[in-house]
């Protein structure tokens, strides 16, 4: 699977690793270095596998990644998440 968050809008990017990293208990920088090398370890290994799977399908497209990101509901699920910040 060849997936580059780089080209990813870097806002989007950061928050979507924030909200990743707390719920999976992996500080931002390593999920984000892992995922800079294409390893999903740290994510994968705490997911269930069908969470996995979902997982794999959205880091296979970064159009999916910036439309999820961008919609409505993603941006209000974000900062009820982060409380605004």
């Amino acid at each position: 699977m060849d997936m580059d968050i780089r080209s990813t809008n870097p806002q989007n990017v950061d928050a979507l690793l924030k909200t990743v990293s707390g719920k999976l208990g992996v500080p931002p920088e390593k999920l984000k270095n892992e995922l800079m090398q294409g390893k999903f370890d740290s994510a994968l290994k705490n997911m269930k596998p069908e969470e996995a799977q979902k997982f794999n399908q959205v880091l296979s497209n970064p159009q999916l990644i910036e439309k999820l990101m961008s919609a409505p509901q993603a941006q209000a699920l974000y900062n009820k998440l982060t409380g605004g910040k």
